[in-house]
């Protein structure tokens, strides 16, 4: 996939400027550093350029254009540091003491008026966290192992989904080609019949939680009854993982086989997430996979870092979300 913007180095490194002007941790207190970042925006200090980026990314979204965007050569840290394996957030909060890609993924949620959102109970509720490949995880079928994922939204189980993903590029290695897949609900829902989607649309289907939730409530086993399909082009689904609920009719089976069949058939986008790349895309209006297309060091690809963020569609999908906000957080939900 091409950027649909390329950062010139005299543009990075004045954006930069301003981001660095932002002296707070989103770690300490995101409700500062937030307001920080929006009082960058009220002084009039942020570059006109970047604002007609968010613009058009905005206005992409709105009028249905495309909900898979990227960008190249955006602001980084100056030192960004190798994660360990083991503990990577731990290791993260003890080295990284700037915060330039946090401040500039905080901007653009922001600029394209989607606020964020964190889970109280993963990575100490952060508002940022970290594609890494956990040691504990790997080979396992989550964001946070070195597999290959399957297409998915990102918390297919969870009663609160983000409605857009963005994904940082900190530390990329250039000779591992790892492609995040995308695939518009859009160009689903052509590849299924009216009486297939009426069959998606119903809640007879059901989501195992992902191991990496399991691991943080115990409780957690199996989603409750669940539609596929919603809204417009909105799917609830993990590939090889979403099934039928027990009792569910031969119609709903055939309708999910009619849905396995339409992820393969549809256009997919690809993007090779290079470090200082910017990836952004919906979560529940499409699906999204990781690709490893070529790796010559495993080791080196299993450093791969992105800084990542979950965010709501607009205010209004926040507010509806309000009764499970935690600790007084704005954004902060329950798991």
């Amino acid at each position: 996939m091409e950027p649909i913007y390329v950062l010139s180095d005299p543009e990075r490194e004045q954006l930069t400027a301003v981001l660095e002007s932002v002296a707070k941790s989103p770690y300490e207190n995101y409700e500062d550093f937030s307001q920080a970042v929006g009082d960058v925006i009220a002084r009039g200090e942020v570059p006109s350029f970047f604002t007609d980026i968010c613009a058009r990314i905005h206005a992409d979204r709105s009028s249905g254009a495309s909900d898979a965007h990227a960008l190249r050569n955006c602001p980084l840290d100056a030192e960004i540091p190798l994660l360990d394996l083991d503990d990577p957030v731990a290791d993260k909060h003890a080295k990284k003491r700037t915060f330039v890609g946090e401040a500039f993924l905080e901007l653009f949620a922001q600029l394209v008026k989607t606020p964020l959102l964190s889970y109280a109970t993963r990575f100490n509720g952060d508002f940022f966290t970290d594609v890494v490949a956990i040691n504990r995880y790997s080979g396992m079928q989550t964001g946070f192992s070195d597999s290959e994922l399957v297409y998915h939204n990102d918390r297919t189980a969870h009663p609160v989904r983000a409605d857009f993903i963005s994904l940082l590029g900190m530390h990329c290695p250039e000779g591992e080609y790892i492609y995040t897949g995308f695939v518009d609900g859009r160009d689903l829902l052509a590849h299924l019949t009216d009486e297939e989607q009426a069959e998606l649309r119903t809640a007879q289907f059901i989501t195992p939680f992902d191991v990496f939730s399991r691991d943080n409530n115990k409780d957690l086993t199996v989603s409750e009854v669940h539609p596929i399909l919603e809204n417009h082009h909105s799917f609830r689904y993990l590939d090889t993982c979403t099934t039928a609920a027990p009792d569910a009719p031969v119609a709903a089976k055939d309708a999910l086989l009619a849905l396995k069949n339409a992820v393969v058939r549809a256009d997919k986008t690809r993007h090779r997430i290079r470090t200082g790349d910017l990836f952004t895309f919906a979560n529940q209006d499409g699906l999204h996979s990781r690709d490893k297309m070529e790796i010559n060091d495993a080791a080196a690809a299993r450093q791969r870092w992105l800084l990542k963020t979950y965010a709501f569609r607009d205010e209004a999908a926040a507010q509806r979300h309000s009764d499970r906000w935690l600790d007084g957080v704005r954004g902060r939900v329950g798991d």
